[in-house]
């Protein structure tokens, strides 16, 4: 059972959907009155990943985009919850089911509903639907998102 001190974990990626999320998410962590843990994963392998970076760069490009995800949802608002920044070295799908560990819920951005795309390349959501530690919450793609997905 959770208590008003567990938080609400939502992964961001820097697109409009996990935008939407993240917005989402401030709502319900205002409402309950719980922290709000916004998750970054990043990746860095150094024998795979040929370009000119560094795990440090990466991780600094991962704290960017939590800080820029944040400014975008709180912009305007008066109400807001403790918010603790995680920027986490993993696959996507792996970090955000650890980090639910302990959680109220997890929130996520679905970003197609194309059932082919999401069985062979898998999918962040579908994975924690199946393995994260508490509830999730996955905000669909809109209508606008679907139709750019399908081109």
């Amino acid at each position: 059972m959770s208590t008003k001190s567990d938080p609400i974990v939502v992964g961001v990626d820097g697109t409009p959907a996990s935008d939407r999320a993240l917005v989402w998410a401030v709502d319900e962590a205002v409402t309950r009155g719980c922290p709000l843990h916004v998750v970054n994963a990043w990746q860095y392998e150094a024998l795979v990943d040929w370009t000119e970076t560094s795990a440090q760069r990466e991780q600094a490009a991962s704290e960017q985009l939590v800080e820029q995800a944040l400014q975008r949802a709180l912009q305007g608002r008066t109400d807001q919850p403790e918010i603790v920044r995680r920027s986490l070295r993993g696959d996507a799908a792996e970090v955000l089911e650890a980090a639910s560990e302990g959680a109220a819920m997890l929130v996520v951005a679905s970003h197609t509903d194309h059932r082919i795309r999401q069985m062979i390349l898998g999918s962040t959501s579908m994975h924690v639907v199946h393995h994260a530690h508490a509830p999730v919450v996955v905000i669909p793609v809109t209508d606008r998102e679907h139709a750019e997905s399908t081109r």
